[in-house]
């Protein structure tokens, strides 16, 4: 096979969530298990970071890449999804997978990957597992796909875990409740292996506490610096500090006050970083983000409150899962609405979410593409005004 016959093979054969939605989760790690078993346990020949949590897992993961690259660490990323290109998911100090690896991995494995019947993700991790222990990474950073109690992920023994936050999200599979949850992304606690709490919530500080106790590990929360980064969010404030917690924690690897500024100033150049508090351009200022559930939408609607402009145009798309009218209840009734949704089978029908916004007096047109939606909105939109894009990540993978 050719790199676009793996690709095709990837995403045509295999069960993917971030298309097909539930119906590609399964609820336990014995496939991950036996891959690894096949492949010769490659998760255990490098040391790794753990990163599982509601929001923020992205930016914290690439910030620790940034920072350990830095402080000139051979330093692997996996994470996900991509945006653009699958080979995103799977870096070494900043640089994708080659394509002739990923084309080895697969006519290697696949046939005896497809007796166990391998998802999208389980192979993607398995195959990121095998480049690290191959190319001989310092570190590489891990970032949970969904969950973590049973998430493909959790196979490794990290030198540190981090749980960034948590919020009301994949409620379907997780649970309906923020206990539920944590309990869920507590899961990748290890024994005698530390974590450190990315936002203190005293509702189920006990869910960790307890988890804690019980695996004989230090539990940290994260502390407040006086750190910026090229990452322009204002959330990204609490995962600057959850990141330098992370890392002034984390034994055995040097680490300074020089590689913490440098990497957190370099965060998109070290690692390619996109589609958080993203500029994409000017007169009109047209803003995406990757935000697509309450917690952080809430968080990006707060920092579109303080931009001074004429009107606000909605760029919207979301996914069937989604909270639905938990989410329209947050969005502001003075904007513009551009309602679309992306090239997924996953996406929530565009008339759909015309109907259901306009119950809460959100107003707009239906537009056949995201491409459109948006070329109306800049055709419509005057120099002062605000274009944002968003509610899905793939909604902003498309304009990218």
């Amino acid at each position: 096979m050719n790199y676009q016959d793996t690709i095709d093979y990837l995403f045509q054969k295999l069960p993917i969530y971030q298309i097909s939605g539930k119906s590609a989760y399964k609820e336990d790690i014995g496939n991950i298990i036996e891959a690894c078993n096949i492949l010769g346990n490659p998760n255990l020949n490098f040391k790794s970071i753990h990163v599982a949590g509601t929001n923020g897992k992205g930016s914290c993961s690439h910030m620790m890449s940034s920072i350990l690259q830095e402080a000139e660490y051979k330093v692997g990323l996996y994470t996900s999804p991509h945006l653009k290109d699958f080979r995103e998911r799977i870096k070494i100090n900043g640089k994708m997978i080659p394509e002739e690896n990923i084309i080895n991995f697969v006519s290697v494995n696949k046939e005896e990957f497809e007796k166990i019947n391998m998802s999208f993700f389980e192979m993607t991790v398995a195959m990121a597992f095998q480049y690290f222990s191959d190319e001989k990474v310092d570190i590489a950073i891990i970032e949970c796909g969904l969950g973590g109690r049973l998430d493909s992920t959790n196979i490794i023994n990290p030198e540190i875990s981090v749980i960034t936050n948590i919020g009301l999200d994949h409620t379907n599979l997780l649970g309906n409740t923020l206990e539920r949850i944590a309990i869920e992304k507590a899961g990748i606690i290890k024994k005698e292996t530390p974590v450190v709490i990315g936002r203190k919530q005293d509702e189920i500080l006990k869910v960790f506490e307890e988890k804690v106790d019980k695996e004989n590990s230090k539990i940290f929360y994260s502390e407040n610096y006086n750190f910026s980064s090229d990452l322009k969010g204002n959330y990204q404030k609490e995962n600057i500090n959850t990141t330098v917690t992370t890392l002034k924690h984390l034994r055995n690897f040097t680490i300074n006050e020089e590689n913490i500024i440098n990497g957190l100033s370099k965060v998109i150049k070290n690692t390619s970083f996109l589609g958080r508090w993203q500029t994409i351009s000017k007169n009109p200022l047209v803003i995406c983000d990757t935000a697509h559930n309450e917690d952080g939408l809430k968080k990006v609607l707060n920092q579109i409150s303080e931009i001074n402009y004429n009107k606000l145009h909605f760029v919207i798309g979301l996914v069937k899962e989604k909270n639905i009218y938990n989410i329209l209840t947050l969005l502001p009734k003075d904007a513009i609405y551009y309602f679309c949704e992306a090239n997924i089978p996953r996406a929530m029908d565009k008339f759909d979410l015309q109907k259901k916004s306009s119950e809460f007096n959100l107003n707009g047109e239906v537009y056949s593409s995201v491409e459109e939606a948006l070329n109306q909105a800049k055709n419509t939109a005057e120099e002062n005004d605000l274009i944002y894009v968003g509610g899905s990540t793939f909604v902003v993978a498309e304009i990218i």
